[in-house]
């Protein structure tokens, strides 16, 4: 997805934010002010995953040695954690105007509701392509919560006119708050596990370890190590004993162990080779190191 497509999201959403409050002050609607500043909050998240996008193109330098792709991981964390913020915030005005119910114009409500429904649900399906991208998904998510919001002020405002039941819109608000909240917290783990280093969720330290042993010549391996880099890409460094060999054969080795890990998705490995025999002198990642059998 090309960066454009989150700058003109961006300017759409502060178009939207001004109808909002706009609307909000003739219809007399605080669901229609609260929306607007929960969509006035995407603005600085869209702003942050455009330059994350930015610099994720960036090649590796003498400084980030790895280049930029944890910086749209960074971009979802600090995402996550507004969304977390306003979900709760979100979920506490819901909570008091069911105490105090606010008689509104509803047909404000629903018109502007409609305008909106439209721009978030139009920014919503340009993301979709991107939804792979974890720093991608936390926009998405933030979007699609806010298309939500606007079917429920809707369908709140439809029923607020047929019988007067004010209540139904901050319980809508609320199960709304809930699910963002819901969504957000994963994203929020995901993109901590990456920036701790975590594995690949999808990829296990034994299995790599294992079809690394299949390797002619390869009695051993341990000291494996498996991270995220973000952004799909994904790195390895583990030790592997070998016995004594001419060096033309040990990088027979060294490339099939890197062709036996490309298959699980690791781009970039660094593998130690030692002599088989030797004792281990480091402590080991695994319980113990696999040996073949």
């Amino acid at each position: 997805m090309k960066p454009s497509v989150l700058a003109w999201a961006m300017a759409a959403t502060l178009g939207l934010v001004v109808a909002e409050i706009l609307g909000g002050f003739l219809g007399r609607s605080v669901a229609l002010l609260n929306d607007a500043v929960h969509n006035l909050s995407d603005v600085p998240a869209l702003g942050i995953s455009w330059l994350a996008m930015q610099w994720a193109q960036r090649p590796a330098d003498s400084e980030k040695t790895y280049g930029y792709h944890r910086a749209g991981t960074l971009a979802a964390f600090s995402n996550a954690l507004l969304l977390i913020v306003l979900a709760l915030w979100l979920g506490y005005e819901a909570i008091e105007r069911l105490r105090a119910p606010v008689e509104v114009v509803e047909s404000w409500m629903i018109w502007t509701s409609l305008a909106a429904l439209g721009v978030n649900g139009g920014i919503t399906l340009a993301l979709l392509r991107g939804h792979a991208d974890l720093n991608l998904r936390s926009i998405l998510v933030h979007n699609f919560g806010d298309a939500l919001s606007n079917i429920a002020i809707i369908i709140g405002a439809v029923i607020m006119r047929q019988t007067g039941l004010h209540w139904i819109d901050p319980l809508l608000g609320l199960a709304i708050g809930l699910l963002v909240l819901y969504s957000s917290i994963g994203i929020l783990r995901e993109s901590g596990h990456i920036l701790l280093e975590g594995r690949p969720r999808e990829t296990g330290v034994e299995e790599v370890a294992r079809a690394i042993l299949t390797v002619e010549h390869v009695k051993e391996v341990h000291d494996v190590h498996i991270w995220s880099l973000g952004g799909g890409h994904n790195a390895l460094s583990c030790h592997a004993r070998i016995p004594d060999m001419h060096m033309d054969e040990c990088e027979k080795v060294l490339s099939a162990i890197q062709e036996k890990v490309r298959a699980f998705g690791i781009e970039h490995s660094t593998v130690q080779l030692e002599r088989a025999g030797l004792p281990a002198t480091s402590g080991y990642v695994m319980p113990e190191p696999m040996r073949k059998s």
